[in-house]
């Protein structure tokens, strides 16, 4: 049995009744007396004894006979909680949806169900003579209804299955044998390794490829060819993309390659009917791939040959709950585990991605430089108030002259143009219109906004209302925008240019496409929609706000967002793209060259030169400060671990990093989950919360 605090994450024994001698296999869902309580719990293995000399209690139930959890997923679920610092149960709660009874009880394909609902598979209220001695179960718990008091189950142990602490010699993809392709390489001829990484997938081999896609290129169709030639290699595949759009986009094409019913989509955002049924369906082995948003990264699958993730820097791939994978790491490890081919793609190239490539566990597919200058639009960089002044109209539209030429011209051929804003909303920061002072609020100290052009400000912490502000400073009561929202944007872009159709798409709603038509679509980052064709010009503004971002990864992030915008412009000299940055500016150089490769081998050596992730491990240990003091003062840490900090953490904690090298990160995982199981045993009252590299350190 396996709870999910972290002095008890591990299994327990019990005794199976003869009644459910049949029912209770390995991975079915159980119900058991722990500490006095019924608790859920997940059956692991069965043994004909057990070591425990102590009394065994018995299974109280098999909740259902259907085995929803495969052994391959309960040895990831392992390795995902030790690499996070998590508990089993903690990490099995995400890799199996909850169940849906009637879903298990409609017919399958072959005419079966799954006989009797869980009420029926209670065992009657047998002597323990009626069972069989000594014929044991292992089961894991789940931790909610065990002790709520508890540490915060979050307080974790990272040791982790390393993807980058394997074999460097990762399969070549050149290195197959030159027979015609049982998959047309359609798109992949563009890159000179792409033929042979499908090649050697339709072999039944095991290729590890970080891909770096062309601007204008048709990634899901890229992507289900390879999961087309794994499939023609008689193994399954698992693909992970960030959002329902694109899991919309990945499930269009692989119907159209492989035709319906040869996958299945598993989204949170299905409902718990149709996640639970297409679980079943991949469970079962009905269909070969899954296809998914992270929820489908635990997705079981038989004989898996290929993991891929699209975008792998999207920070919607990292799970938001305990123990906070993220689904990159998670497929990696999957690859260990399963034996399978791997396919890291995007636009842009992680930090993470780049250590694949230069440590050698992963071989680079990229197009040549002659193939890359004939697809990207014209790209370039412009200032911003010089040249606003010296145009009235590219001032009313808030633009600098060169893109407001750009964008003049796009539609004057009768092409859309898309115009990416940082921030959503209409006028998300605003400040005194006198001394320039943020407009604050006066409950809370949170920003003020303004939610339209006749509104009242509101504050976006607490959303108290701010009818009668006055500057603190100067007792001004007169306010100018600070920072312009999306909204204001196409708000200003309409008087531009009147008589032009003005589209947004954003948190509100989100355009999946446009037509080809003279149009300005005005979006935040992420939320870009397809054009017929390609856009005439795509415009970035306020890189600012990206760019001056207090975090780790903000250089990594604004490009990798630029380049996804930029992506979809017609190639030059149809298409420009114009970044409202300075060109000296190292992801506005990488941008001008789409080279991604070369932004992420200069940040990642900048990461290992300043001791960051990923070129080290590090766990953050956030809480009060007394218990987050407590938890150090428990955890033998490596000898050659740094404690760093504290520094202020949201709601009043505090936060400490501990940082050791890529080799070390074992040892910290240990250290770590026993200072936290020792809090966990004696009932801390504080909770404190473990993250082992997480997105966001500062």
């Amino acid at each position: 049995m396996d709870v999910g605090l972290a002095h008890l994450d591990r299994p327990f024994d019990y005794l199976v009744p003869a009644e459910l001698d049949e029912v209770a296999v390995p991975g079915t869902r159980v119900k058991v007396r722990f500490a006095g309580q019924l608790v859920d719990g997940w059956l692991l293995s069965r043994a004909d004894d057990s070591g425990h000399t102590g009394r065994l209690a018995y299974l109280e139930k098999v909740v259902s006979p259907e085995p929803v959890l495969a052994p391959e997923i309960a040895r990831l679920a392992r390795a995902v909680a030790d690499r996070y610092a998590g508990s089993l149960a903690d990490v099995l709660r995400l890799a199996v949806p909850p169940r849906h009874a009637r879903v298990e009880k409609e017919p399958r394909d072959d005419g079966t169900s799954v006989p009797p609902d869980a009420d029926t598979l209670d065992p009657p209220a047998a002597e323990p003579s009626t069972a069989r001695p000594g014929h044991t179960a292992s089961a894991t718990v789940r931790p909610e209804t065990v002790d709520p008091t508890a540490v915060d189950p979050t307080a974790v142990d990272p040791t982790a299955v390393d993807p980058t602490a394997v074999d460097p010699t990762a399969v070549d993809p050149t290195a197959v044998d030159p027979a015609a392709d049982p998959v047309d390489p359609r798109g992949w001829r563009d890159y000179p390794t792409g033929p042979a990484l499908l090649r050697a997938l339709t072999d039944g081999r095991t290729p590890r490829a970080v891909w770096s896609a062309l601007p204008g290129e048709d990634w899901a169709a890229r992507y289900a060819d390879a999961v087309a030639a794994t499939v023609a290699g008689g193994r399954g595949a698992v693909v992970v993309v960030p959002d329902a759009r694109d899991l919309d986009r990945l499930d269009a094409a692989l119907t159209g390659v492989l035709g319906p019913g040869r996958h299945v989509c598993l989204s949170a955002a299905l409902g718990p009917a149709r996640r639970y049924r297409a679980f079943l369906a991949a469970r079962r082995g009905q269909v070969p791939v899954v296809i998914g948003t992270r929820a489908a990264m635990f997705a079981p699958v038989d004989r898996l040959g290929l993991v891929a993730i699209w975008d792998d820097g999207d920070d919607l791939h990292s799970e938001p709950r305990s123990p906070y994978p993220h689904a990159r790491d998670v497929l990696l490890t999957r690859v260990q585990l399963a034996e399978a081919g791997a396919l890291v793609g995007g636009y842009a190239r992680t930090a993470e991605a780049q250590l694949l490539l230069e440590t050698g566990w992963a071989r680079e597919v990229v197009a040549d430089r002659a193939t890359v200058r004939a697809r990207i639009p014209a790209i370039a960089p412009t200032g911003d108030d010089p040249q606003l002044a010296r145009d009235p109209g590219a001032a009313t539209a808030r633009l600098p002259s060169l893109a407001w030429t750009a964008a003049r011209d796009a539609l004057r051929q009768d092409l859309p143009v898309l115009v990416q804003v940082p921030r959503r909303g209409y006028l998300p920061s605003i400040s005194c219109a006198e001394c320039r002072t943020p407009a604050r609020c006066e409950h809370c100290s949170g920003p003020l906004a303004l939610p339209s052009a006749g509104g009242t400000p509101a504050c976006r912490w607490c959303a108290r209302v701010a009818a009668a502000y006055a500057c603190p400073q100067c007792g001004g009561r007169r306010l100018r925008a600070a920072v312009t929202g999306a909204r204001r944007t196409a708000e200003e872009l309409g008087r531009a240019f009147p008589g032009v159709p003005v589209r947004t798409s954003g948190r509100e709603e989100v355009l999946t496409d446009v037509p080809g038509g003279a149009a300005l679509v005005v979006t935040t980052p992420g939320a870009e929609p397809v054009a017929a064709g390609g856009y005439g010009a795509v415009l970035l503004l306020d890189s600012w706000a990206l760019l001056t971002r207090a975090d780790l990864r903000a250089g990594e992030e604004a490009l990798r967002r630029w380049l996804a915008a930029a992506a979809l412009a017609r190639p030059a000299p149809a298409g420009r793209v114009v970044v409202v940055a300075d060109g000296a500016l190292a992801p506005v150089q990488a941008l001008l060259r789409w080279d991604a490769a070369w932004f992420a081998g200069r940040e990642l050596a900048e990461r290992r030169e300043l001791g960051f992730p990923p070129a080290v491990r590090m766990a953050s240990v956030t809480g009060a400060a007394e218990a987050v003091a407590d938890l150090l003062a428990a955890a033998r840490l490596p000898d050659d671990a740094e404690v760093l900090g504290p520094v202020p953490a949201e709601e009043g904690r505090e936060r400490m990093l501990v940082r050791v090298p890529r080799a070390r990160a074992a040892a910290l995982a240990e250290a770590l989950h026993s200072a936290a199981g020792v809090r966990a045993a004696r009932k801390a009252a504080d909770p404190v919360r473990l993250q082992v590299d997480p997105l966001s350190l500062f």
